[in-house]
């Protein structure tokens, strides 16, 4: 039965009006905001803000120059190291989940938990277990090593909140992978049990190549989310200290614009911040659809 176009433009159209005023319309507007000089501290004689000035790319030569935005940058492409460790223990989980034992739901809910809970919450949390009197440096304590300065200490402090991230985002990727194996059909591997295949192969050659498309969908979310990572670091460390070894780039963003109040240069690191995901998600895609991994067949 034919049905009116009309009819599915009203039912698209709350949708794309709630994109376009939420999400359309702040992404354009950034992009303008990017090529001009703003600050909501300047103000024209009579209290109004001082308008946008259009500088075009006085912004982006301003980001060459800034030891800051480079010290943002590095961090945060430091940051994706947490990505193929997710996937792996994600992965080893969902498949653990997978087998049939008393209380397989109970573990299920427990490792999602972390993904559910507040991330200020699992901020505060662990920034207590991190502290020289925390929890961690009990534990080590316990077998003879010395009090580590979790977040205090340059060398440590970054490593240390993007295992917490790994730990709060493992269940989210599990529940993932956890759905990609229950599409992949039994016969496979009992086919591959009766050739002589042993619990290693069938997960090398049938179960891999088979989460194929759930590994991409899970590297590319997992790699936005490490880029783009505020919360943790806002909650367990001061101003992306200490000596700015966890300063990022969204965290960059947000003292700019929040706390200078340089409302058009943060539009500029906001931009390239979005190239740099817009290239990290292309170089996943090409990698998956050129063969990564194993190729199934």
């Amino acid at each position: 039965m034919n049905r009116s176009p009309l009819t599915a433009w009203l039912f698209l159209g709350p949708a794309l009006l709630i994109l376009g005023v939420f999400t359309f319309y702040p992404i354009f507007c950034g992009i303008g905001l990017a090529f001009t000089e703003f600050s909501l501290l300047r103000h024209t004689a009579d209290g109004h803000l001082v308008a946008p000035k259009l500088v075009w790319f006085d912004n982006f030569r301003r980001l060459l120059v800034d030891p800051y935005f480079w010290k943002a940058l590095g961090n945060s492409l430091t940051y994706l190291v947490v990505v193929p460790f997710i996937q792996l223990a994600a992965i080893f989980l969902a498949v653990l989940v997978d087998q049939p034992f008393r209380g397989r739901n109970f573990f299920r809910t427990a490792f999602y938990i972390p993904v559910i809970t507040s991330v200020v919450v699992i901020g505060i949390t662990w920034r207590w277990v991190f502290r020289s009197d925390g929890l961690a440096n009990f534990l080590l304590g316990l077998v003879g090593l010395g009090p580590i300065p979790f977040l205090t200490d340059p060398r440590f402090a970054l490593f240390s909140i993007m295992f917490v991230t790994l730990w709060q985002g493992l269940g989210y990727y599990m529940i993932l992978y956890l759905a990609g194996l229950q599409t992949i059909n039994p016969e496979l591997e009992e086919a591959a049990r009766l050739d002589g295949a042993g619990p290693w192969e069938i997960f090398w050659h049938i179960t891999i190549p088979m989460l194929k498309p759930t590994v991409a969908l899970c590297s590319i979310i997992s790699c936005i989310s490490a880029l783009k990572v505020f919360g943790e670091i806002f909650v367990m460390t001061p101003q992306g200290g200490p000596s700015q070894s966890t300063l990022t780039m969204v965290y960059y963003i947000y003292l700019k614009a929040f706390e200078d109040f340089d409302m058009g240069y943060s539009a500029a690191i906001a931009l390239v911040l979005a190239g740099v995901v817009g290239i990290i998600s292309w170089i996943n895609v090409r990698y998956f659809k050129d063969g990564g991994l194993n190729s199934y067949g």
